[in-house]
């Protein structure tokens, strides 16, 4: 699924911020809120999807 992947991306670039926030960098902690809350429209997203999908009648087989 390209969403997730999208996801796990985003949350690998967060990473380095992360660090940084956690020793104190103010403009770091900006961008984890920032990354955050992209991340969290990204899942969102994705639980949108993975609804759908579960909502769709099983295919003949």
């Amino acid at each position: 699924m390209e969403s997730y992947d999208l996801l796990k991306k985003k949350v690998e670039e967060a990473a380095d911020d992360i660090a940084k926030a956690s020793g104190g960098n103010k403009a770091a902690s900006t961008r984890v809120r920032k990354a955050m809350q992209d991340i969290k429209a990204q899942a969102q997203e994705i639980r949108i999807k993975v609804l759908e999908i579960s909502r769709q009648p099983p295919a003949a087989g």
